[in-house]
């Protein structure tokens, strides 16, 4: 009996990295959430947070985290157009490190400029009501981070 090597494509399969990734824009009001398939190929909507306050979020999330055996996780980080932190971005990166404290993952903060403006782009044509539209696009914003985020390590 001789022994065969897998092929090129097999062995490409089998070094990807599996594990879903998690994808968020976070803003004052609302979190807008993602996640990947298990392969990190493709991101999908999840249900958008109503902000509460830091515990009960932090705690929705952990539930997620549990639920989708999330192994990263990916926040939107807001860049002026210039691409210079401000005070948002201030407020990610303490955000990225609370994640990072609390769940002990690999947190990624990606640039996220124009990832609303587009979302509202694509929802435009829909005819969803402006309340469920305010919700769909934060939720369509984390798809888009995700997305960017995940083809970028490809």
């Amino acid at each position: 009996m001789t022994k065969t090597s897998p092929s090129c494509g097999e062995q490409k399969r089998a070094a990807a990295p599996t594990g879903r990734l998690l994808g968020l824009d976070v803003g004052s009001r609302r979190i807008g959430i993602a996640v990947s398939d298990p392969l990190g190929i493709t991101a999908q909507g999840l249900e958008t947070l109503e902000r509460r306050n830091k515990r009960l979020d932090l705690q929705f999330l952990e539930q997620l985290i549990q639920k989708y055996e999330v192994h990263e996780i990916v926040v939107g980080l807001p860049l002026r157009m210039s691409g210079a932190e401000g005070a948002q971005s201030e407020k990610m990166l303490v955000f990225a490190d609370d994640l990072r404290k609390r769940f002990g993952l690999p947190v990624h903060l990606w640039d996220e400029r124009l990832t609303s403006a587009e979302a509202n782009r694509l929802l435009r044509e829909t005819e969803l009501s402006i309340g469920k539209r305010a919700k769909a696009v934060d939720r369509m914003a984390a798809v888009l981070i995700l997305q960017s985020f995940m083809e970028s390590k490809r």
